[in-house]
């Protein structure tokens, strides 16, 4: 007899599981959601309680919303947490000592938007916005600078210094930002990258970038810290863009960011339920962990039925169940789930699945944005 869903959810997602050196409780993430909260940058009790809270309840691992690198030209607000300066990183050194007395694991994402950003905007309104060729999605002119050698290496060091802070202040590891078109993502698509230098051409040759800030951040932290790497096909403004039309195209992409250092690779894609390549039922973190033999987090809209895109523009989503995210789980397709706007709604989701409650499960309202519940 088929055990009932809900024994069956909490069997298969309470599995520990291990990261480079670090072991993970559970087989549940809180997906990084940019929050805003955080007034000049600094993380303050509010948010401290925010992940604590979902900790508590039994999430894993947590990936904190992307936090700026060390580079003025990163970000394109003062209430996006920023992962440098001595107030930023004494306020990050209090969450994760509260999500670890709250018994879960935590790593910051360090990002760096790229030419998202636009001239003017804070925290550092002087700073220009920078990318591989300095062109927007979609645009075929320049509106920002290309990135010369020296802002390449500024940006690497930046990583780096990210990273080693984030280890010296008690965090388990980093995830790098390299998806939904962003700056690492700007270089590794060609929608973006233009260049005719080592950092522009074929897919290999794209990857270069990110792949010099991975091995930066490998020789800045202890070789046990484990460090993630997210990415997308799709964009911010280009759902349908795709880095790789094949798996042999994906394993141009991803091969070398494994051999650089990456530990586990964060598939982001808008439904996990989705095959991404013709002729097989394997999702992108099906596809990256058979690829790369790293570990694979899967995320988008587990948990619930709607879009998120909408979502984000103030729609609900209804709750949808999980048997086929475990049936994959349970055939090793990939192995963390990475959870979102439900654990946005819904700060003990991970606690109702593993208990067996998912009745008392909440649908998303996109009112959860308007504070940190």
């Amino acid at each position: 007899m088929t055990a009932p869903a809900t024994s069956r959810a909490a069997e298969i997602l309470s599995r520990p599981t291990t990261i480079n050196g670090l072991t993970v409780p559970n087989r549940i993430v809180m997906a990084p959601m940019t929050r805003m909260f955080s007034p000049g940058g600094v993380p303050g009790e509010d948010v401290l309680s925010y992940y604590a809270r979902r900790a508590a309840a039994g999430v894993g691992l947590i990936v904190t919303e992307g936090t700026y690198v060390g580079h003025d030209s990163a970000g394109q607000s003062d209430r996006v947490p920023r992962f440098h300066g001595e107030e930023q990183l004494a306020g990050w050194a209090k969450v994760a000592e509260a999500v670890h007395a709250a018994g879960g694991t935590i790593v910051p994402q360090l990002w760096h938007i790229g030419m998202v950003r636009e001239q003017g905007q804070p925290p550092f309104a002087d700073a220009p916005a920078v990318g591989p060729s300095g062109l927007r999605i979609g645009a075929d002119e320049a509106t920002g600078k290309a990135m010369d050698r020296a802002d390449l290496d500024a940006v690497i060091g930046a990583f780096a210094e990210a990273a080693a802070a984030a280890e010296r202040i008690g965090f388990d590891g980093v995830e790098l930002h390299g998806a939904h078109g962003y700056l690492l993502d700007q270089f590794l698509w060609a929608g973006t990258n233009r260049r005719t230098d080592a950092y522009g051409g074929d897919r290999v040759a794209r990857t270069k970038f990110a792949e010099e800030i991975v091995a930066a951040v490998r020789e800045a932290v202890s070789p046990e810290f484990p460090i993630l790497f997210r990415y997308s096909q799709w964009k911010q403004e280009a759902y349908d863009a795709r880095l790789a039309e094949t798996p042999e195209e994906l394993e141009a992409i991803l091969a070398p960011l494994a051999a650089a250092g990456v530990d586990a690779f964060h598939a982001s894609t808008r439904r996990y339920w989705l095959p991404e390549f013709d002729g097989s039922d394997l999702n992108l973190a099906g596809w990256t962990k058979k690829l790369t033999g790293r570990t694979a987090i899967t995320v988008g809209s587990v948990g619930l039925d709607g879009d998120f895109i909408r979502a984000f523009a103030g729609e609900g989503s209804g709750v949808r169940g999980i048997d086929d995210l475990l049936d994959r789980l349970e055939r090793e397709e990939y192995d963390l789930v990475a959870v979102g706007r439900a654990l946005l709604q819904d700060p003990e989701w991970a606690s109702k699945v593993l208990d067996g409650r998912v009745s008392e499960l909440k649908p998303y309202d996109a009112a959860a944005l308007k504070s940190l519940s």
